[in-house]
């Protein structure tokens, strides 16, 4: 295999390049050298076996380029050009990615929800083809939260890393209604001498996502007590919750209701939608020791129309949860550049109520990708205040309604998790937790 990357065409106008859907497939076209996202979302709008009419790309809002690769993934803007960026893009990975090696990975260019989507105009999307892909991405969300990239477009030769699910659910019983959901959607109606537990406990990777399947200590011990595969399993109650799902006849109505039952059950999730950056945050200090061995913790940052989200993505759990209405951030540059264990950071500052008070704490999140963080969440603010501005009732609503240090709903906050400063109303600091110690 050339180590010459298929970007770099010399003295060649046009490449071939590869396209990819959440679906698992992907489209192959000839393109323009200098061809921006907005003319290859064209030619993907004309391919007539997607069935993507003209009003599912009405202002572009709906699907969106990204460059995706195992340690970046970008969004492109209309007059962003692919081929450019993808030459570019182990520089890109290097300044804005853990990693401070050179690499010589290339970026998958994907056809993907554009994060700029409102949750509310994406509820009045009726065509069926659109519909399947937003369920194969939300669902791929759910399960697997799947990253990966290529070696070479030209011969679709691809590497594939996993990570845990990225749409945090509060509550197993969730993950097993999505799962039949989505058994339903993908099997067909139940069959009683095909769907058994046997058939589900083989296949339960494919419905329900790893952190969910994984055995613990106790189903581990239980193997020897009949316990695993028995009436609480996973699979058990995934397969009584498809059970119960009716057939109705008219299979394509019923599967374009059953997409969107699925839809509309990830609309409620806390990081549907989002862009998601890495980052990590200071640990408490637990006793002398750990001031020693104590490591900063890798998360991930959600960010959507809604509000931020910190997500602990090796336990698939939602850790923070903040609205734009109740969100103060500030990005700072790193004290020494050219220290490169230095970080750029964002201040997160969320209201809380301790004691009968109400305090201000604020989180440090150290990423390479904050200033990409800073830009993105300064749009959805604005917009925020946009529409608050001109008495937007129904956005307003949905964003205000998460009182101050609230535990309900999928907002759960798990401030013991995080080091943070503590203010009061008068901005006066009156709680230091760490490296605030010091500051």
């Amino acid at each position: 295999m050339s180590n010459q990357s298929q970007y770099l065409n010399v003295g060649r106008s046009s490449v071939r390049i590869a396209v990819y859907l959440m679906t698992g497939i992907f489209l192959t076209m000839d393109i323009e050298q200098n061809s921006t996202a907005h003319q290859i979302l064209a030619m993907i709008q004309a391919e007539g076996e997607l069935g993507l009419t003209r009003t599912s790309f009405t202002g572009q809002t709906v699907f969106a380029l990204w460059l995706c690769s195992s340690r970046l993934e970008v969004q492109l803007r209309p007059n962003h050009k692919p081929l450019e960026l993808a030459v570019k893009w182990n520089r890109l990975v290097k300044k804005y990615s853990s990693q401070t090696e050179e690499t010589d990975e290339e970026p998958l260019l994907c056809l993907r929800r554009n994060v700029f989507l409102s949750r509310s105009d994406e509820e009045q999307i009726k065509e069926a083809k659109v519909l399947e892909l937003l369920y194969a991405e939300a669902r791929n969300n759910v399960l697997q939260g799947k990253q990966f990239y290529v070696t070479n477009l030209l011969t679709c030769v691809i590497n594939r890393t996993y990570i845990l699910g990225r749409y945090p659910c509060e509550g197993q019983a969730r993950y097993a209604s999505l799962g039949a959901l989505q058994a339903r959607i993908e099997l067909g109606p139940y069959n009683p001498q095909t769907h058994t537990l046997a058939f589900f406990r083989r296949h339960r990777g494919r419905f329900l996502p790893h952190h969910y399947t994984s055995p613990s200590l106790l189903l581990g011990l239980g193997v020897g007590l009949g316990l695993v595969g028995g009436k609480g399993a996973p699979e058990a109650r995934l397969l009584e919750q498809y059970k119960r799902i009716p057939n109705h006849t008219g299979t394509n109505t019923n599967s374009k209701k059953l997409i969107r039952k699925y839809l509309e059950f990830c609309w409620s999730l806390p990081c549907y939608g989002a862009a998601f950056f890495q980052g990590q945050i200071e640990r408490p200090v637990r006793g002398l020791a750990s001031w020693i061995t104590n490591r900063d913790m890798h998360v991930l940052i959600a960010i959507n129309s809604t509000g931020v989200y910190i997500v602990d993505d090796m336990q698939c759990s939602l850790l923070l949860g903040l609205r734009y209405s109740e969100l103060s951030w500030e990005m700072a540059k790193p004290s020494d550049e050219s220290n490169l264990d230095c970080l750029p950071c964002l201040f997160l500052q969320f209201p809380v109520r301790e004691n009968g008070a109400r305090v201000y704490k604020i989180l440090q999140v150290f990423s390479r990708q904050a200033i990409m963080m800073d830009t993105l969440i300064s749009g959805f603010a604005e917009e925020h205040r946009r529409h608050g501005a001109n008495g937007d009732v129904a956005n307003t609503d949905r964003l205000t309604d998460h009182a101050i240090g609230s535990n309900t709903g999928s907002f759960t906050n798990k401030l013991s998790k995080f080091t943070l400063a503590t203010f009061d109303d008068e901005g006066r600091c009156i709680g230091q937790m760490g490296s605030w110690s010091f500051q």
